[in-house]
């Protein structure tokens, strides 16, 4: 089945800057809820609201398409394409004002994401992008980082808060820090987005789940990124992304340090 992979992403990039404006503007009265799978796995009713804005679009646009959401709105489809939705990656964040959040979609067509979309509504910023066509930051193009030395390298870390999770991040990040130039912790999407716009030299992801990581690894790849994990590409268990020199040997640390 065709599809006008343009159109769709302009579709997407809109839908996102609405759930985004949503969010900005509900920001101050907000409702959380019970927990999910973790004490720290945090819920509002921005976030269910956000979904739902982006699944009736969707639905109204292409009434066949599958849709993984992370808040529960998902359905299946008959067209043999999916959106993979995580309407506000970075919950925490946005409920205590300490970071940056974004809104994340992809269009996958049976295993391949085609369309991208990761929005940060607090920066005004939209990273896009649809496979084999680059990627874009607010329509400029955008391509990963030169990669510095190791040494220099300033690396995203982005893990998910259970205590099973915090556990192998921190043995991690103990043997990782003292061989880059410093790291910094963001949302998956983010991190990614950061490392397809050069503004991070390399990044890795613990323990997500698809639509943490979906659209900002589409992004990051069209950018130039290498992307992988356990194997040759990326996992929800692990992903680690890096500019083209540095690959071989922060892939090669971050191997090292999970397996020892």
């Amino acid at each position: 089945m065709d599809r006008d992979l343009v159109a769709a992403c302009d579709l997407a990039a809109d839908m996102a800057v609405r759930a985004g404006r949503l969010q900005l503007e509900r920001r101050d009265s907000l409702q959380i809820g019970a927990p999910k799978a973790h004490a720290n796995d945090l819920v509002s009713d921005v976030d269910i609201a956000s979904e739902r804005l982006i699944v009736d679009e969707i639905r109204a646009a292409w009434p066949d398409d599958a849709v993984q959401a992370e808040e529960g709105h998902g359905r299946a489809g008959t067209s043999g394409w999916t959106w993979i939705i995580d309407p506000l990656d970075g919950t925490r964040n946005y409920i205590s004002r300490t970071g940056p959040w974004s809104v994340c979609i992809a269009l996958y067509h049976g295993e391949q994401a085609r369309v991208a979309v990761v929005h940060d509504p607090a920066a005004h910023e939209t990273f896009s992008a649809v496979d084999g066509g680059g990627a874009v930051l607010n329509g400029k193009p955008i391509s990963a980082s030169t990669g510095p030395p190791l040494d220099e390298a300033l690396v995203g870390v982005s893990f998910q808060p259970s205590p099973e999770t915090k556990d192998r991040a921190s043995r991690l990040v103990r043997q990782l820090l003292p061989l880059v130039g410093d790291i910094r912790r963001l949302p998956a999407a983010l991190n990614l987005a950061y490392q397809a716009g050069g503004r991070l030299d390399g990044g890795l992801a613990l323990d997500t789940k698809l639509w943490d990581i979906a659209a900002g690894a589409l992004i990051a790849r069209e950018a130039g990124v290498v992307l992988g994990g356990h194997g040759p590409d990326f996992s929800t268990e692990l992903t680690i992304g890096a500019a083209p020199p540095l690959w071989p040997e922060l892939s090669d640390r971050v191997r090292a340090a999970l397996s020892g």
